[in-house]
């Protein structure tokens, strides 16, 4: 495969990213931040998002076990959850956040239960998702599994993307 077509098929992932509504325009902004001073700025953004993602949503779980449901701890959990994935561009997790806090605020635990389950779904989708694109856009940074992200290990560290290296060794730029 030639430079050009390496360069347009990583082009072409992230911007099926945005087409699928797994994301907006924030997550543009927030690689905009992202320069040679700080460029591991968006993975460790992402990487305290899904920390924090994965905590809320299995609390949520457990709360929705419960014989008596806190509703009002609930629409708060998932209001952090929809500030959280509004922040990095996670459109559709953020959507459905705008649903799951109508039902907690009627007490519908059906409602409630459907969402958290939507919820689940498009997390994991943009999380391996988002896993993708940094193992494409990172290229050949090798990251060493004792580096802490806050506090916490990075899940994108020991990969060198294939893509990027081809790209980059074949004389070529990484297309932003």
């Amino acid at each position: 495969m030639d430079l050009v077509q390496l360069q347009r098929q990583l082009v072409d992932y992230r911007t099926s990213l945005y087409h699928e509504g797994f994301l907006d325009e924030q997550f543009t902004q927030l690689q905009s931040l992202q320069d040679e001073n700080n460029p591991d700025f968006v993975v460790e953004v992402v990487s305290l998002f899904f920390k924090d993602s994965e905590r809320l949503l299995n609390e949520l779980s457990k709360a929705l076990e419960q014989q008596i449901i806190d509703f009002k701890r609930m629409d708060a959990q998932v209001h952090q959850l929809k500030g959280s994935s509004s922040s990095i561009g996670a459109h559709r997790v953020q959507k459905l956040c705008i649903v799951f806090r109508n039902y907690c605020e009627a007490q519908n635990v059906e409602g409630c239960l459907k969402c958290l389950q939507q919820v689940k779904h498009e997390y994991g989708s943009i999380k391996t998702k988002l896993e993708s694109m940094f193992q494409v856009n990172l290229g050949p940074i090798l990251y060493q599994c004792s580096k802490l992200v806050s506090g916490i290990d990075s899940p994108f560290c020991f990969f060198e993307c294939q893509l990027e290296q081809q790209i980059l060794n074949a004389g070529g730029s990484i297309p932003v």
